[in-house]
């Protein structure tokens, strides 16, 4: 009996530590992500401006799994028919499987989008964007950011503080589509965010539609923006192995009987029929749900497969506990309907990213990010 998580972001390294504990002796786990560390990617806008924070924020997989076996490669296909993986050095066989890989950026086709702006979902993007960002510093220029969801938030006012710090004279713009910043999130935590990206000294351009990109500015439906640096936050899809897809899955994760669909890497529609938001704390919370089933599912085919009907599954039920982001030495949080900035909200994120790693065993590192986030 082998179960194969792919991916070991929020999603992969929860679901993972929770089989360690709960799954027989007599099955295999095996966790495969083209990384051989964890990355606590809501922090890693915290990289462009403090490069020191990466250290706190990737665990090495060896540090805090103990009875999987890991194996780095890059996934590149997944045939359910056959219950096989294909990767980068060569197949892995499976009973049960969850696709924990995440999201990645979509650029939707946009003419230069892709050829000019960078991305932000690995420490090599973050150090790219910084590079971009500390030039732009030196010519006293103009950075642009592409996206004003939670990501293009946190980065913008990253690049604001960063330039604030090294006394230079740069315009940061984040443009957004739709008609407000964080547009997924409640109004009261729009507005506070947007409170906070004008007090960062943040531009900040709505119903600004991205059309393309040059390699010296950024096209809108009608007018262009130039810029020295251009940072793209602004959309997801789904991973290769999917086929760029985020399949649609219920409140039980499931893509088949023998595979589930955990974190970005789907749409997951919960147990009331909500849309579940592409968040680390639904991701983390539906691994822990998929846990349960698979292991019960694991159990009952070790067990007494065919003498039995198939065990009733948990479904997953998002009751979102609060939304918080950081803008530059600011952070915004929400509670319940109440909202905090300033010291209390930078305490809850040290928090959150703190209990993460806490979590997930990386002790020392969640204090060296409290240490970071409170500097």
């Amino acid at each position: 009996m082998r179960v194969v998580v792919l991916g070991a972001g929020y999603a992969g390294l929860t679901l993972a530590r929770r089989l360690e504990s709960a799954l027989p002796d007599t099955a295999d786990l095996v966790v495969v992500d083209e990384s051989d560390a964890h990355l606590v990617q809501h922090e890693l806008h915290r990289v462009i401006r403090r490069p020191a924070v990466a250290d706190a924020i990737t665990v090495p997989l060896d540090d805090v799994l103990d009875r999987a076996t890991v194996r780095t490669a890059r996934v590149e296909a997944l045939d359910r028919d056959a219950r096989r993986v294909h990767l980068d050095d060569g197949t892995l066989e499976y009973d049960y499987a969850a696709v924990c890989l995440g999201a990645e950026t979509a650029f939707y086709d946009l003419p230069g989008v892709e050829e000019y702006g960078l991305p932000l979902k690995r420490l090599d993007h973050a150090y790219r964007v910084r590079d971009a960002a500390l030039d732009a510093c030196e010519a006293d220029g103009r950075v642009v950011v592409g996206g004003a969801g939670l990501s293009g938030v946190q980065v913008a006012g990253e690049l604001a503080a960063l330039a604030e710090e090294r006394d230079a004279d740069v315009d940061v713009t984040v443009l957004e589509r739709l008609e407000s910043v964080a547009p997924a999130f409640p109004e009261a935590f729009q507005s506070a965010v947007r409170d906070a990206l004008d007090a960062a000294g943040v531009a900040v351009r709505t119903d600004a539609r991205v059309t393309g990109a040059t390699a010296e500015t950024v096209e809108l439906d009608d007018r262009t923006v130039p810029y020295d640096a251009f940072v793209w936050t602004g959309g997801i899809r789904g991973p290769d192995a999917l086929g760029r897809d985020r399949p649609v899955v219920r409140g039980d994760c499931r893509l088949d009987d023998r595979t589930f669909a955990v974190g970005d890497a789907a749409r997951v529609v919960d147990a009331d029929g909500e849309a579940v938001p592409a968040s680390a704390a639904a991701a983390i919370r539906e691994a822990r749900t998929v846990a349960t089933n698979v292991d019960r599912l694991v159990r009952w085919q070790l067990d007494d497969e065919g003498d039995s009907f198939p065990p009733r599954l948990d479904l997953f039920r998002f009751d979102a506990p609060g939304w918080i982001a950081s803008v530059g030495d600011d952070a915004v949080a929400t509670v319940g309907p109440k909202v905090f900035t300033g010291a209390a909200a930078r305490a809850m994120k040290a928090t959150v990213g703190a209990g993460h790693l806490s979590s997930v065993g990386a002790i020392d590192r969640a204090t060296d990010l409290v240490r970071a986030e409170l500097d």
